[in-house]
């Protein structure tokens, strides 16, 4: 149903229209594209704000179910609507559920998915147990599903494709890089996974997108695994909605020194499950985790000549500039690698050495081999 994905996205541009909202003039209309059509003579009753609404959309843009649909095909993005049969029935329990989801990737609409959240600002604590429980769950056959922020969100999606299957909602169109400096990550998840969105291609990111998108990561998924957050953050609003959607929650504890973790020893004390390692959340679940040990095996190690080297040439050479105690920036790995052919690449390969757990980020962006 791409034709209707295109006039749902175009109407919910128009300002106070929320899915909620346009379900409900659709289902009275018997189609989007025949509310779109006949938006002048359509009755509205006494709502006639959502009437002027629509109609200056329409007005103003009338070709962009249009331009909407050929962006998609330009950028060879796939699209569902709520009434799709693939569309992932979990999502339909949530208050206001997304009417259209754009994606890059596969996505299995019956899998069992777990959120993994946290802050922006993650200390190394923070990403090596948010890495460490998104790879041993994802082993375990859970997706994890996250919001490709820097900190914990990327920490768990680099855990979580070392073994298995995880899944970014963005608060802007598929095709754009939010952050920018994770493009490669959100390129590489499109591949191993699933990009998705419920704004248009071309979207840019907006503050008033991310809670939002906030409500699709919980609403996909069993529950919510919050790593690292301040007291008050997007994150504990992604723990609000799984609590309201009846999804479970978890917090990982930390520091009473440290402000990220403020939110969580919150959430714990307000009766979140307080979980030390994966194998808290696969219990929870019946899940078992011997099949995490495929994670530990995914994982490569690197031998300093006593047997099978298992990195590239260019990977090789920047884990040679790098050590275990000294964190080194982007442009300090470059000037290390004195002119090599993998300067010119450092940050892709950064990226699959971090997806093979031979090197560690932190909070400065700056790197360490593991």
């Amino acid at each position: 149903m791409e034709g209707e994905a295109f006039y749902l996205s175009a109407m919910l541009e128009a300002k106070g229209v929320s899915p909620r909202i346009l379900r409900g003039l659709v289902e009275r209309a018997g189609s989007a594209r025949n509310l779109w059509d006949n938006l002048s003579d359509f009755s509205f009753g006494d709502d006639n704000k959502i009437r002027k609404s629509l109609l200056a959309i329409k007005n103003g843009k009338p070709s962009l179910p249009d331009e909407i649909g050929e962006a998609c095909e330009k950028n060879k993005i796939s699209v569902m609507t709520i009434d799709d049969d693939d569309y992932p029935p979990i999502l339909k329990e949530i208050y206001n559920p997304p009417l259209t989801i754009f994606f890059r990737g596969s996505i299995w609409p019956n899998i069992s998915r777990i959120a993994m959240v946290g802050s922006r600002k993650a200390s190394n604590y923070g990403k090596r147990a948010a890495g460490d429980i998104a790879e041993t769950v994802a082993a375990s056959n859970l997706t994890v599903v996250s919001g490709a922020a820097r900190g914990i969100d990327t920490a768990s999606h680099v855990g979580a494709m070392r073994s298995g299957r995880t899944v970014a909602v963005l608060g802007c169109g598929v095709d754009v890089a939010y952050p920018p400096d994770n493009k490669a990550l959100i390129d590489e998840i499109a591949e191993n996974g699933a990009v998705i969105s419920e704004y248009p291609p071309g979207t840019q990111p907006l503050a008033q997108f991310f809670p939002a998108r906030n409500r699709i990561i919980s609403g996909l998924s069993v529950g919510v695994v919050v790593v690292e957050a301040a007291r008050h953050s997007g994150s504990l609003i992604t723990a609000e909605l799984a609590l309201s959607n009846g999804r479970d929650v978890f917090a990982v504890p930390g520091s009473i020194y440290s402000p990220t973790s403020a939110g969580c020893n919150h959430l714990i004390k307000q009766g979140a499950k307080l979980i030390e390692s994966a194998s808290d959340v696969l219990d929870e679940y019946g899940i078992g985790i011997g099949s995490a040990d495929k994670a530990s095996s995914k994982r490569k190690k690197i031998d300093d000549g006593q047997g099978e080297l298992l990195l590239s040439d260019e990977e090789r050479a920047v884990y040679d500039v790098l050590s275990y105690d000294e964190a080194q920036t982007v442009d300090e790995i470059i000037y290390g690698l004195h002119g090599n052919g993998a300067a010119s690449n450092v940050a892709f390969i950064l990226l699959q050495m971090q997806l093979k757990g031979v090197v560690v980020e932190d909070e400065n962006h700056a790197y360490v081999r593991a």
